[in-house]
């Protein structure tokens, strides 16, 4: 009788713990895909910008066509990667983006009419604000991951990830180059 008390109580405790457990899982499995959509919505947005800034480029910058439509090319490919959630193609995109902007940017100063003109300080603005806020999501979501992954591998935590398939994320990183600071602001001064 004892025995089977003790052993009715360890169950239920086995249970409850599972229970949280795999809740838990439910949740860091919730926290990353909500920061990867919080990145999303900021590449959304800034794929929306990026052609309103050609567009005010291209009646200054007539000479230039290689550089604007490098900046088209590495918007389309983020796109691509973005709807594809393929992570390693997205930072090769995000890397020639930001160099392709970077160039479109620096070129600008040739441009004193461009520079001047009011829509493309602004949406110079907007993107540099955009950029702002991705690399910021982009923090969030990687220590979502940190998180989720290294729960998934701590025991005796793995024993219901395992059991329930719960896997780790791909965190979201750029090589040196994707994440050397492009001062936007400074090609401007």
């Amino acid at each position: 009788m004892v025995f089977a008390s003790v052993f009715g109580a360890a169950l239920i405790v086995l249970t409850v713990y599972f229970i949280v457990v795999y809740n838990g899982f439910i949740f860091l499995r919730e926290n990353v895909r909500r920061n990867w959509s919080n990145i999303d919505v900021l590449l959304v947005q800034r794929h929306d910008e990026l052609p309103k800034l050609v567009e005010a480029c291209k009646g200054y910058m007539r000479h230039e066509r290689e550089t604007l439509e490098g900046v088209m090319r590495a918007r389309s490919a983020i796109d691509r990667a973005r709807t594809s959630a393929d992570l390693d193609a997205l930072g090769d995109a995000e890397t020639s983006l930001r160099s392709d902007l970077g160039r479109l940017f620096a070129l600008a100063e040739n441009y004193p009419e461009l520079k001047a003109s009011e829509s493309f300080l602004k949406l110079q603005r907007r993107i540099t604000e955009l950029e702002e806020s991705i690399a910021d999501r982009r923090e969030l979501y990687n220590d979502s991951v940190n998180t989720n992954n290294i729960r998934i591998d701590q025991f005796p935590q793995l024993i219901v990830a395992r059991l329930f398939s719960f896997r780790k994320a791909d965190l979201l990183e750029f090589s040196e180059a994707q994440t050397a600071d492009v001062d936007i602001k400074a090609l401007f001064a």
